[in-house]
């Protein structure tokens, strides 16, 4: 990553309207058997292209071959069985049908990394890819197994690790893991959560990144985020704990939250992925808006260490509006990088 402020988004992008049902999470595909698969690679090699085009830096695959940044890993795992489902509360905000732990659970194969070859091939630019984090797969799932969060967190890990190790050997520079219930299980972050994300990066020579954010705009997630009050000061309660692990990049969520920003201090000397694109609303940015976030971090993190990136997954929004917050992404970051340079003339 040698250009300064690389931009990147942190996880889905829309999926063509022909390949799933749009501005929909879980959408059910369109396709099936080999026209899926194909259709698949199809989506990929366009979100790879429209990062391009709108001057992404880190390329990632836009999760076009997922339906769920969680359940389509888990999907993949023996021990868990899909037929038989329960509600449970997610993140203690809105109740989903889910699997059922069976028995232990194992990877009996890769997940994705064929799709990250096949991304691999698709440029030559640093690229990135994302795992669902022990904690959130837990919370995506109902265990009559384990019986126990932590025991089963550290078998995830394990497998996580697994998967890690295979998509850097498939040349991904850049993995990251996706621990939204950070924000919401404080407890179990501190006793075992950053603990079981550290075994799942262990020994991997890839950037690793944690993403933590407060949702996708849907309804369960903007109704929450109102409950909050005028500060949302979660990341103060284990920002201090990630500082002091050994994952590279911690990615947070930056424009238009409530997230005060000085909060990026206690993260002082690892690399920000900073969200300064809103995905819980249609408004585009301008330039200015992402510029003046970025401004506003860097009195928090070194430029060396800032990527600006999106708040979360952009799955949800119209299609056309996520790739013009790409652009104002990427000209919000320009704004700033022409900035320092001229500072440093």
């Amino acid at each position: 990553m040698h250009t300064l402020l690389p931009t990147s988004i942190v996880g889905s992008l829309p999926k063509p309207s022909w390949l799933a049902q749009p501005e929909t999470l879980w959408s059910p595909w369109k396709l099936e058997g080999a026209s899926l698969a194909e259709g698949k690679q199809d989506a990929l090699r366009s979100a790879v292209q429209e990062q391009r085009l709108r001057g992404i830096d880190i390329i990632s695959d836009g999760e076009q071959t997922r339906q769920h940044f969680v359940t389509t890993f888990i999907e993949h795992l023996s021990g868990v069985d899909f037929a038989q489902r329960e509600t449970v509360r997610i993140r203690n905000r809105y109740d989903a049908s889910v699997p059922t732990v069976v028995g232990a659970v194992s990877r009996e194969k890769p997940v994705f990394v064929e799709d990250a070859k096949f991304l691999r091939q698709q440029t030559d630019q640093p690229i990135k890819w994302a795992l669902p984090g022990p904690m959130t797969m837990i919370d995506t799932l109902c265990d009559r197994h384990y019986k126990s969060r932590e025991k089963l967190a550290w078998e995830f890990a394990t497998i996580l690790n697994q998967e890690a190790k295979e998509l850097e050997a498939a040349g991904v520079d850049i993995i990251q893991f996706d621990e939204p219930s950070f924000n919401v299980f404080f407890d179990e972050v501190q006793d075992w959560g950053v603990a079981t994300l550290e075994r799942a990066t262990e020994g991997l020579r890839a950037h690793t990144a944690v993403h933590i954010c407060y949702g996708y705009g849907i309804k369960a997630n903007t109704d929450w985020k109102a409950s909050l009050g005028a500060e949302w000061r979660q990341y103060e309660e284990f920002f201090p704990l990630l500082q002091r692990s050994t994952v590279d990049i911690v990615s947070l969520e930056c424009q238009n939250s409530h997230v005060p920003i000085d909060l990026i201090e206690l993260i002082r000397g690892k690399k920000v992925m900073l969200g300064a694109i809103d995905v819980a609303s249609e408004r585009i940015e301008s330039p200015e808006d992402v510029a003046d976030t970025l401004r506003k971090a860097l009195a928090f993190v070194d430029a060396d260490n800032l990527i600006p990136s999106t708040n979360c997954g952009m799955a949800p929004l119209p299609r056309d509006v996520s790739l013009q917050k790409l652009s104002a992404l990427s000209a919000g970051a320009e704004i700033v990088r022409q900035e320092l340079a001229a500072a440093q003339s």
